[in-house]
């Protein structure tokens, strides 16, 4: 069963993700401009976050600092937190006149949201696609790209950062996970640089057993249909990955036959792959996927359709203790409040407003979905909650 959303209409949040707190707090992190004036210009948007104490019923804004401070960014974000209750939100900053990111920030938050502090972990030509994780020991692990996929690590609550590692000379950083017992796994894809690379043939699942000290790239399960530019039959940009509770690897992707899964037992060595959702007369994009705290549970959203057809998708993924296919309980479909004007010419008409849904597993049980809130037209901004229990 899906109910809501709650929206909370504030700030433009872009391309929200979604973590809950130890203490049971959820915090949800997007990107916009920094005031309700929807013509700022995007080079001076800033990263913004929300916090709940009632399990999503009302938001309160958090102050994450100043562009003083360092809290600088202006496009993709992502969140996480540690075991210890740190919280950690990383940014991109983009350059709309160029068409290139050019720089990582990551801000460290020891007190559940009250302070912040800031580092700029890269400053290149073409920074693309942060993610930041973090391991059962509190080792917080982030990647990103400019052409390459770099990766940086903390081991001390982000006061400081090993030196960077390209881990792939080629490739976008399509996603990134960790495990149960510190597992990681970087998906490496043929898109990168905010899309102006493509890198042939490069599709891979990176994974390191020792911290991030090594690592063993291995080609990704399943086929896609990969194209350079961004005129193509299937859009794709994150490939999700997610350790299960029990050490499994799982992917999730889709392509023009449909929606698939793939479990490996042996970190990425080899993979069973099942098709869990064939095509129809739509196409599906633009998966995510999470992990639950009981074994072989994932949760996953994708999108189906343009335009007003467009809808967005989220089921509980069961998967069986052997090698038959999972349990696949489909919710209603949904329509997110996101709109936009295609060219500025022409009709309004939906749209996904980024390139994934947020999703988490709840400490109460079932788990939630954030969908970005954005109408030109009507200058109404902000974010929608949704929650699921459809086991």
């Amino acid at each position: 069963m899906l109910s809501g959303p709650v929206d909370h209409v504030d700030l433009m949040a872009r391309e929200p993700m979604v973590v809950q707190h130890p203490n049971g707090a959820l915090f949800v992190s997007g990107y916009g401009p920094g005031s309700s004036d929807l013509s700022e210009p995007a080079l001076n948007w800033r990263p913004h976050l929300w916090t709940s104490r009632d399990r999503g019923a009302s938001w309160t804004r958090v102050n994450v600092g100043t562009a003083a401070d360092g809290a600088l960014g202006n496009s993709d974000v992502d969140l996480a937190v540690a075991r210890d209750g740190t919280l950690y939100f990383v940014n991109l900053g983009y350059d709309p006149p160029k068409r290139e990111g050019n720089f990582v920030t990551i801000g460290v938050s020891r007190d559940a949201g009250d302070t912040w502090s800031w580092k700029t972990l890269s400053k290149n030509h073409f920074d693309d696609r942060p993610w930041v994780k973090v391991a059962p020991d509190g080792t917080v692990h982030v990647i990103w790209n400019d052409g390459s996929v770099l990766y940086r690590s903390s081991r001390d609550r982000g006061a400081t950062w090993s030196e960077p590692v390209r881990l792939s000379e080629h490739g976008g950083s399509s996603h990134l996970a960790v495990g149960p017992n510190g597992e990681v796994a970087v998906r490496i894809t043929p898109l990168s640089a905010s899309g102006f690379q493509y890198d042939e043939g490069v599709d891979l699942i990176g994974v390191s057993t020792d911290g991030g000290k090594t690592w063993h790239k291995r080609p990704a399960p399943g086929d896609r249909e990969w194209a350079a530019g961004f005129d193509v039959p299937l859009r794709r940009w994150v490939e999700p990955l997610a350790w299960g509770s029990d050490g499994a690897l799982y992917s999730l992707w889709t392509n023009l036959k449909g929606l698939w899964m793939a479990r490996s037992r042996d970190k990425g060595e080899t993979w069973k792959m099942w098709q869990v959702l064939g095509s129809s007369d739509e196409v599906l994009y633009f998966p995510y996927l999470a992990a639950g705290p009981r074994p072989n549970e994932l949760a996953g959203t994708w999108f189906s359709g343009k335009g007003d057809a467009m809808h967005a998708h989220v089921a509980l993924f069961e998967m069986g203790e052997g090698d038959g296919p999972p349990r696949t309980i489909q919710s209603r479909p949904f329509q997110i409040d996101s709109w936009t004007r295609p060219g500025q010419k022409g009709p309004v008409t939906r749209n996904t407003g980024g390139e994934y849904l947020g999703i988490t597993f709840l400490r109460e049980g079932g788990f939630a979905i954030v969908s970005p809130i954005y109408n030109g037209e009507t200058k109404r901004t902000g974010f929608s909650w949704w929650k699921a229990d459809i086991r």
